[in-house]
């Protein structure tokens, strides 16, 4: 077996163990014996188990930022593609089985490795956002904001609507968090309102 083949293999037994246990819980023991090599194989390619884990992290990323550029369409409205990249994104994360498991360590256990994997997760798309945010500013399709402040509230209303709304009431559908993200936000960036830079005062 080639040296890359065997990284390879490697990597995709941690994937499976840190999927499966979580962050805690995987030790590079549980991950030589998934790969069926000797635990110093692995040390060969990573110091630890931080660095085994960073790798498969930094190919998740890699992943989901793919995953929002593939929904950008330029004969589409700045809007529009906003609602698919934050569909897209919501929808990888919710099914990608390390993130879900990492989700679950940080609420039970609040591990400090897992809650920084998933804050790195949310960093990416809040920037993703930012530069579309700022891009649409360019053209002259939203109101002159801060990319960074809007790219926050954007993904964290998002989520409210997707996710947290489900935990205690009827989830809603793509269509009415749609609606209630074009009453919250958008009505409010959209190029001819009033935005802060006019509203705040003198």
């Amino acid at each position: 077996m080639s040296t890359i083949d065997r990284r390879k293999q490697i990597i995709e037994a941690a994937t499976k163990s840190f999927s499966l246990f979580g962050y805690k819980a995987t030790t590079m023991d549980q991950v030589a014996r998934i790969a069926n090599v000797g635990k110093g194989t692995i040390y060969t390619f990573f110091a630890n188990k931080e660095e085994l884990f960073d790798d498969i992290l930094q190919g998740v990323l890699l992943e989901m930022k793919r995953i929002t550029e593939q929904q950008v369409d330029k004969d589409k409205s700045f809007f529009d593609n906003l609602y698919n990249a934050l569909d897209g994104v919501l929808e990888f994360r919710e099914e990608h089985e390390l993130l879900i498991k990492l989700a679950q360590e940080v609420r039970e256990f609040g591990t400090p490795q897992a809650r920084e994997a998933m804050q790195r997760v949310e960093n990416v798309i809040i920037d993703y956002l930012g530069k579309q945010i700022g891009r649409a500013i360019e053209q002259g399709e939203i109101s002159r904001i801060n990319p960074e402040v809007a790219s926050f509230v954007m993904f964290k209303l998002y989520i409210a609507l997707a996710s947290d709304w489900n935990k205690q009431h009827k989830p809603l559908t793509k269509d009415e968090i749609k609606d209630y993200i074009k009453l919250f936000i958008t009505d409010g960036i959209a190029a001819g309102s009033r935005g802060l830079d006019n509203n705040r005062p003198k």
